[in-house]
């Protein structure tokens, strides 16, 4: 099915071919990564766009992709909408994902560096669907750079 969802709102990236099922009455959508159905929600709306445009715009490998990725911080437990991962499996980027309408504030970007600080990764990204920000991370000098555009994988 292409695009035409019913209650979700048309996102600022490309189109791709949503896979939908109803089970107890609430829409459901496949998502590639986690292989099985979730909740169709605007955030997940936004996160399977962005997970498709990743892999079949930018060349991102599927296999190094992970949704909903657990960290704990003592006893807290924190969850990372995405992570994409080298080839050893180690933490290169973070993705966070907000409903369509919700503004990405300082907020979000406090929330994903808190993320980072137990990762450690290279790129951080935040989108909306309809805005989408990413960030090269830069230890050494203390500092960050905001990209003009999502690298495609060959660039990282």
């Amino acid at each position: 099915m292409k695009e035409t969802v019913e209650n979700m709102e048309p996102l600022n990236l490309p189109p791709f071919d949503v896979r939908l099922k109803e089970a107890n009455g609430r829409q459901q959508v496949f998502d590639v990564l986690r292989r099985r159905y979730v909740a169709l929600t605007p955030e997940e709306w936004v996160r399977q766009h962005f997970v498709h445009f990743l892999i079949e715009q930018k060349g991102y490998p599927k296999g190094l992709l992970c949704n909903e990725i657990e960290l704990k911080v003592g006893e807290k437990k924190l969850r990372c909408d995405s992570v994409l991962y080298d080839r050893q499996m180690r933490p290169r980027m973070i993705i966070e994902y907000k409903a369509p309408q919700v503004a990405i504030t300082q907020r979000v970007f406090d929330q994903i560096t808190v993320y980072n600080m137990l990762l450690h990764v290279d790129y951080l990204i935040v989108s909306n669907g309809l805005h989408h920000y990413c960030c090269r991370m830069g230890y050494e000098k203390r500092q960050y750079a905001f990209l003009k555009d999502i690298p495609p994988y060959a660039e990282l």
